[in-house]
């Protein structure tokens, strides 16, 4: 009985000797590596039998806040071009009158006189400087279709002219009403007629001061665009 007292003792003592030496080993083990956790989906079921899927909160990418390329198509288009402002036609007419027509030759010389110079269409332009395609006012025939044959100018017989300018033009366009105005008088001092407006009507004071009103405005409405 004695003996195998001391058999149990020795084999308790190389239980506990072999547990010892067991944990002293796995504590000086390294610790492993730290992985980062990959996004997982956790099939679950709802009460009523059907699967749900369920997934670990978002884990952030750095490549997430990169800029995305932006297209070639998308930067070779052009920007939208404001559309042009509405045209406005100042029209007046200088009529022969009692003295029926104007002689061909006389006319050209007039005009000509006051800067004007045959040009586009056959017509006479007023042009700011040199620059032809800077045209500030025209004269027209009342003839059709409106053009000066320069080749027969002293055959010809014309009853009027018809005086215009498009705005917006080259020059403010208070001011090249003003020269219009002042051209169209010469032509009556020196040739005799009469100036209407573009209804046919006199051209009074009155008249002639609501027409340049009108131009103001349409001037105005085009710089608050």
């Amino acid at each position: 009985m004695e003996g195998l007292r001391w058999v149990l003792l020795l084999i308790g003592a190389i239980v506990v000797a072999g547990v010892y030496l067991y944990s002293r080993k796995v504590s000086q083990r390294p610790p492993p590596t730290e992985r980062r956790k990959e996004p997982s989906i956790e099939v679950v079921s709802d009460p009523a039998g059907e699967p749900l899927e369920v997934t670990e909160p978002y884990l952030e990418d750095p490549a997430a806040d990169a800029v995305e390329p932006v297209e070639e198509e998308e930067l070779a288009k052009p920007e939208l071009a404001s559309e042009p402002p509405e045209q406005m036609i100042v029209t007046l007419r200088l009529v022969a009158g009692k003295q029926r027509y104007f002689k061909g030759d006389e006319l050209a010389l007039a005009l000509r006189g006051l800067g004007l110079r045959h040009g586009k269409f056959g017509i006479f332009h007023r042009y700011e400087g040199t620059d032809e395609k800077k045209t500030i006012f025209s004269v027209a025939s009342l003839v059709e279709p409106g053009s000066f044959d320069l080749k027969n100018l002293k055959d010809q017989e014309i009853p009027g002219v018809s005086m215009f300018l498009v705005l917006p033009g080259p020059m403010d366009g208070p001011q090249a009403f003003d020269l219009m105005m002042t051209a169209a008088r010469t032509l009556v001092q020196g040739l005799g007629g009469e100036l209407l407006d573009e209804s046919g009507s006199t051209l009074s004071i009155q008249r002639e001061r609501f027409m340049r009103e009108e131009i103001i405005k349409y001037q105005h409405g085009i710089k608050g665009r």
